[in-house]
């Protein structure tokens, strides 16, 4: 990525890089508290709003969705206008859709008001962790502030389902997305004053074609998905959808192996560590989001429990989260990411699998050893998936590989809640309860994927791919760089590939 342009003169003080850290970690904490908070509120929203299951998906899938489309795009136009002013305004569009989304008058608003969130989404986690990043560059401190970014981000987990259910049991479910108004207010303005502006010096050009292919492929696939048992799985507009969704990742590939700065380097899938990692963050994120999704509405419209009870019994699970991501560091940091990944995988397939023996009168405390067991997995995932992502990477291309694994997350969570969604559309009561055996499972098969992926992306064969690509991509980056000293020199250069051209 190259060496940052910043507007500051010089380094900041250590004082005021724990302040860059924190208001960092302001953004992460209301977009970590939206991604469970929401959840909880589903059967108040459903009963108020008069929704069907596959309008809660949309609740869900139309933040997700727009989330995962526009995640690279944002990045890279923050590393072209400068960070610090893309950041303000993703702060400014989430809070904004915020309020809005606690006014809508209906549920189709709703959706529409969150993807405002969404798009105001896109332009925070990615960009506060390049900030902190650009800022903080000592290796020693760089590592400490990453772990309290990985500690904020399971503490806004854990508090999620607990300050969803106060919330939606005394004031309402619009209450859920006021929290967020004030946080993102008084972001905006200490990021104003505290955080320096920076830039890419050689910023990525902009790939509207790879961003309207990748906009097509998620959205007509999860469309198909979450509509699909409405309509009719063979109905011609659903095996339409189906078809789009996978002519537009073919020609995704084919466009972006010709473009010069591609928004998706096609060649980073040569990399088993990194195709993997990609496969892992789906995996896992589908089997959270189905998780969520699934729970809220056993837990209320099926056992009658309030909301606040519901994120009483999920803080477990959240808890297990921010103890064991930690732990997950340290793994990997000894022993390499293949041991979290093969810890990860079992667990939440076995807390899946418990769960799939689900009934209507099912004890506490077996919910309670279930969410507790799928929680250990999902606390030892996270971290090996963006270690595993960029193993092997040039350090300029870590970023862009991280990204990539931000983005498959997002997916995971999209097709998690559009999967299991469709499994149990139309079912209510003890039916809601059947139907959601096959969904369990599914869940269950996506801990078993983790596990075998995690031990085939981590061996020897998939360090010498990695190696591979990495030969490769730096080879290109020479190329590159004696392309540019011909052209200082007034030579014209020859005509080379581009590094990111293949």
């Amino acid at each position: 990525m190259g060496t940052t342009v910043s507007a500051q003169t010089g380094p900041p003080t250590l004082r005021r890089r724990r302040l860059i850290l924190a208001i960092c970690c302001l953004s992460l904490l209301i977009v970590g508290l939206d991604a469970t908070i929401v959840n909880v509120a589903l059967p108040a929203v459903q009963k108020n709003l008069h929704a069907s299951v596959s309008g809660l998906q949309w609740t869900i899938d139309a933040y997700t969705l727009v989330l995962a489309s526009l995640l690279m795009l944002s990045g890279s136009t923050a590393d072209r206008f400068g960070r610090r002013r893309v950041f303000q305004l993703g702060l400014g569009l989430f809070t904004l859709g915020s309020l809005l989304c606690s006014v809508s008058p209906g549920l189709e608003w709703l959706v529409l008001f969150r993807i405002v969130q969404a798009v105001g989404g896109s332009m925070l986690n990615p960009i506060a962790l390049s900030i902190i990043t650009n800022t903080i560059t000592e290796r020693r401190e760089r590592a400490r502030a990453l772990g309290i970014w990985g500690a904020v981000f399971g503490l806004s987990l854990a508090l999620g389902p607990v300050l969803g259910g106060v919330l939606v049991s005394t004031i309402g479910w619009r209450a859920i997305f006021w929290i967020n108004v004030p946080v993102g207010i008084a972001a905006i303005f200490l990021t104003q004053f505290f955080v320096p502006e920076s830039r890419a010096p050689r910023a990525r050009r902009f790939d509207p074609a790879g961003q309207a292919l990748v906009i097509t492929m998620f959205a007509t696939l999860t469309y198909a998905l979450i509509e699909g048992p409405h309509r009719g799985w063979g109905s011609a507009l659903i095996v339409s959808l189906f078809a789009v969704a996978v002519g537009a990742a073919a020609t995704l590939v084919v466009v972006e192996r010709r473009r010069e700065q591609p928004l998706l380097d096609v060649r980073f899938f040569r990399s088993a560590p990194f195709s993997g990692a990609t496969v892992i963050a789906v995996a896992a994120f589908a089997a959270f989001g189905g998780f969520l999704f699934l729970n809220s509405l056993y837990l209320q419209d099926v056992r009658g429990f309030t909301a606040l009870h519901a994120g009483l019994l999920t803080l477990p699970m959240a808890g297990m989260i921010a103890l064991f991501a930690p732990v997950s560091g340290r793994l990997i940091a000894r022993w390499g990411p293949r041991t979290p990944l093969l810890l990860a995988g079992p667990a939440i397939a076995i807390g899946a699998l418990l769960l799939v023996r689900l009934g209507p009168h099912t004890s506490v405390g077996y919910l309670v050893l279930s969410y507790v067991i799928f929680g250990i997995g999902l606390g030892f995932v996270n971290a090996p998936i963006s270690n595993t992502a960029v193993s092997g990477m040039p350090i300029e291309q870590a970023g862009v590989a991280a990204g990539v694994a931000s983005t498959s997350r997002q997916v995971g969570a999209t097709l998690g809640v559009a999967i299991t969604g469709a499994l149990v559309a139309g079912g209510t009561g003890v039916g809601f309860t059947v139907a959601s055996h096959a969904a369990w499972a599914v869940i269950a098969g996506c801990g078993v994927a983790i596990a075998f992926l995690g031990f085939v992306s981590t061996g020897r064969w998939a360090a010498g791919t990695a190696e591979r690509v990495r030969l490769s991509l730096v080879a290109d980056k020479s190329a590159d760089a004696d392309a540019d000293a011909d052209a200082d020199a007034g030579e014209v250069p020859s005509d080379r590939t581009s590094s990111t051209a293949r």
